[in-house]
């Protein structure tokens, strides 16, 4: 089978290039043309748990309380904030933005209800509300209600009075979510039931359908956020405004992506140019590398427009790490190619070019086999952005693989062969130099090795999960900036939500309240009856206040709104007196809609049986821990308050960002995990020995533990990025431990002597490891001109784990061969 396919690949390569490469450019041709459908994605739905409960949950309840589809413009006048022309500023802005399409209604300092500016009289509260656009309304009554009304501090207005904001609430888009509820049951009942053709059929439909409207809202969010600062910048002679809001978010991360994908893609092409120019010094071997590399993200690009694969912030490198992987591909041809025609100057071009090929197969599909085996591995960590990066990569990585081993010798065939002697270099006496350091210092390397194992197993034990989502954007960017204003002057930013409902007790009341029924006085006047409810009630608010209470006692807890904030401010305008069950029921007969729709429908249900308190992390607090604070709180309402565990539900981006993190560590042990026992049974198959399998090892787990540690000594905690680093590392380190093992043990072969061999090795495989390795780590620290903070720290940390795999591959890696001798005793061992 093998020698079919060789005689099939030399007959139509090698014998017939041109023809090998018009099949090569028909393809890039075909994939090219799906270049203009490649879509990007940064919604909230791709940067969390797939199939994760919680988020079904938060949809829920999103839609009885409201969502987090809102923007928020902070607005700091550069006047005083009660005067007529910031005021009047202020009008003019509102009245631009609500006149855009999508935008529901805005909330602001001059539209929101003032309940004490004077105070208003319960029995009046049907007639007596006022704003602050009502005519003669007293100003300075205002800001001191809006700087002291539970309702209003902290939230509408800084503790300082200088900086307000403006809340622009979206209409909820109903086919979004009819769209998006559609395909999720049939994505359920596949998971759980399987599906007939038919349903089969019907879901691949609502995939698409929701996919494609998905993007028509990406693209109609994104002119909106346009619209909105265009506006803005209209009135930022009045005022220093910052723009906040998951869809802003949503947008500029996209800004990012494409960023991202322009500034890698040519900022990695010129730096391989550069390279290669410095390491090979001739025109083809820039040039056909390039046109590798070129081809390969074509195909690759046109495959995800051709498949509406919607890339992501996490796999929007995969073109500067495909380019770096197609690279080292190719340089490793090269070498073994000038290798080839210096050891036998008198082959043709198609000999030296076979005879490359012939040797170069084996150890680079395998290399090109670890490393999708370290990408694929990512699919277990349950994000679904991770898992699209590590399919991708995997694909891309085939596809690199495949066509390069078409395109390079086909092309390389058709050019003349270069004289003999360019392989002996500079770099070849810095590998020989390598060499003999490491047979003069085998325990030195063997000691620094072991301290190096010992650090790193206590660094990766200082690794955690636990990261601020502010800080993975730049200081200089408006969603820092405008987080950092609303997390420290205006109640914190990231939203949790906690929803009570009755206990089962209640539910046994009412049960028994409806078969008594029959034995009431048919003559009682309807107005007789008491409405059943759990919560609108003195003795259960009196509950709700202490939870309340508790929550703002938090240090890491900004603004918190329940029903109670309802209660606080009536008891406020009652002159301390608490409102009892008559004042309660005569409260939510005159109430007006306004007013509800500000104090009660956000808290509680219509049927006023659930409560739904809402609470906003300063996300800036050093000291928070999501995990710990849900769990804290959670064992205070059940120990401290009696509260039944079954009844309690946190939800909010903070529950669903916090699933998300809780997972990045165990799946970083999974992946871990499936990446070193896939490359040692690979190693075993390869090298057909148990002991050189965990030799080559070594090195690998070294280079990923030392990375992993380094971020838990300088305190880097696991993130989207972050988790990939280590399979990453592996997979691509294990890259140079492949071909070292394999050309030690073709050298092994000549004299069977262990330090001649090892010699030979540096000189020749050493410089494409040499090569390789510098080329990943320069280029991978081209991701240090990333906007998105998670992208530079991958970026550098896996450049370091680089240099690390590349030190141990040419010290440690020949020094554990050389000593345990896994190859039989030698010939002959110089003295």
């Amino acid at each position: 089978m093998l020698n079919l396919l060789s005689n099939n690949y030399r007959k139509w390569v090698i014998e017939k290039p041109l023809a090998s490469l018009m099949v090569v450019l028909l393809v890039v041709g075909y994939f090219s043309s799906h270049i203009p459908s490649f879509k990007l994605d940064a919604s909230a739905e791709s940067l969390v748990l797939e199939n994760d409960n919680s988020l079904q949950y938060y949809r829920t309840i999103s839609k009885s309380y409201g969502s987090d589809d809102f923007l928020i413009i902070t607005y700091a006048p550069f006047k005083d904030l009660m005067s007529d022309a910031v005021l009047a500023d202020l009008k003019s802005l509102s009245d631009e933005l609500v006149g855009l399409n999508r935008v529901h209604s805005i909330d602001s300092i001059l539209n929101v209800p003032l309940l004490n500016s004077p105070r208003v009289e319960i029995s009046k509260l049907d007639t007596d509300i006022r704003t602050l656009e009502t005519p003669g309304v007293d100003r300075e009554m205002a800001r001191k209600e809006f700087l002291e009304s539970p309702i209003y501090k902290s939230l509408l207005l800084s503790p300082d009075g200088k900086i307000t904001i403006i809340r622009i609430n979206f209409k909820r888009d109903e086919k979004y979510f009819a769209l998006m509820y559609k395909r999720n049951d049939l994505r359920d009942k596949k998971k759980e039931f399987g599906l007939d053709k038919e349903d089969e059929a019907l879901f691949v439909k609502a995939r698409q359908e929701f996919r494609d409207y998905h993007a028509q809202v990406l693209d109609a969010e994104d002119k909106l956020i346009r619209t909105v600062r265009d506006i803005m910048d209209r009135h930022r002679e009045h005022a220093e405004m910052f723009l906040g809001g998951v869809p802003m978010i949503t947008s500029d991360m996209i800004g990012f992506i494409e960023h991202d994908l322009e500034t890698f893609g040519l900022g990695v092409l010129a730096f391989l140019i550069l390279m290669l120019s410095l390491f090979f010094k001739k025109f083809r071997w820039v040039a056909l590398p390039m046109c590798c590399c070129i081809i390969t993200v074509l195909v690759m690009v046109g495959f995800l427009g051709l498949m509406d694969w919607r890339v992501t912030v996490i796999s929007s490198n995969f073109v500067s790490i495909l380019l770096i992987i197609t690279m080292s591909l190719t340089i490793h041809l090269i070498v073994r190619y000038r290798d080839i025609n210096d050891s036998n100057p008198g082959l043709s071009q198609k000999e030296l070019v076979w005879e490359t090929v012939r040797l170069m197969a084996q150890p680079c599909f395998y290399t090109a086999i670890t490393t999708i085996v370290a990408f694929i591995s990512l699919i277990i960590s349950g994000i679904r952005p991770v898992i699209d990066f590590g399919w991708i990569m995997t694909i891309g990585i085939a596809v690199a693989f495949g066509l390069n081993f078409i395109f390079f010798p086909a092309a390389l065939v058709l050019l003349q062969a270069e004289p003999p002697g360019f392989a002996k270099d500079g770099t070849r006496n810095f590998t020989l130099a390598v060499a003999a350091f490491t047979n003069r210092n085998r325990k030195v390397i063997l000691w620094v090795s072991f301290l190096l194992a010992v650090v790193s197993a206590i660094g990766v034990s200082k690794l955690e999960v636990e990261n601020r989502f502010i800080d993975h954007f730049k200081s200089n960017t408006e969603i820092y900036q405008g987080m950092e204003v609303i997390d420290q002057q205006l109640g914190g930013t990231t939203p949790l939500d906690i929803v009570i409902n009755p206990d089962q007790k209640y539910f046994d009341y009412l049960k028994e309240a409806s078969e008594e029924a029959d034995d009431d006085d048919p003559f009682a006047e309807a107005s007789e009856e008491v409405e059943n409810n759990y919560w609108f009630n003195s003795n259960m608010l009196n509950r709700v206040e202490s939870i309340h209470d508790y929550l703002e006692s938090l240090p890491e807890m900004g603004k918190v709104q329940s029903i109670s904030t309802l209660i606080k401010v009536f008891t406020q305008l009652d002159k301390g007196r608490k409102p009892d069950d008559y004042d309660l029921a005569l409260i939510r007969k005159l109430m007006p809609e306004n007013v509800k729709d500000s104090l009660v429908n956000p808290y509680l249900s219509k049927d006023a049986n659930q409560i739904h308190i809402n609470m906003r992390l300063i996300e800036s607090d050093p000291t928070l821990r999501r995990s710990q604070l849900i769990e804290k709180i959670r064992t205070h309402l059940v120990e401290d308050l009696k509260f039944a565990p079954e009844t309690i539900h946190f939800t909010g981006m903070v529950v669903l960002y916090n699933n998300m993190l809780q997972s990045l560590y165990r799946s970083q042990i999974l992946t871990i995990g499936v990446v070193f026992v896939s490359i040692m049974f690979m190693f075993m198959i390869l090298f057909r020995s148990v002991s050189m399998a965990l030799i080559g090892i070594v090195p690998n787990l070294l280079a990923a533990g030392t990375v992993l540690s380094l971020m838990g000594w300088i305190g880097i905690p696991l993130d989207m990025m972050t988790i990939t680093i280590a399979a990453i590392t592996v997979g691509i380190a294990v890259d140079d431990t492949i071909h070292y093992i394999h050309r030690f043990q073709t050298e092994f072969k000549v004299d069977q002597n262990y330090l001649a061999s090892m010699d030979r090795c540096h000189g020749s495989i050493g410089k494409a490891m040499y090569y390789t390795s510098v080329t990943i780590t320069l280029g991978f620290s081209i991701l240090a001109l990333s906007e998105f903070m998670p992208t530079i720290y991958f970026g550098l940390l896996t450049g370091a784990a680089m240099v690390v795999a590349l030190i141990g591959a040419l010290t440690l890696l020949p020094l554990l061969i050389v000593v345990f001798r896994p190859l039989g005793q030698p010939a002959a061992e110089p003295n």
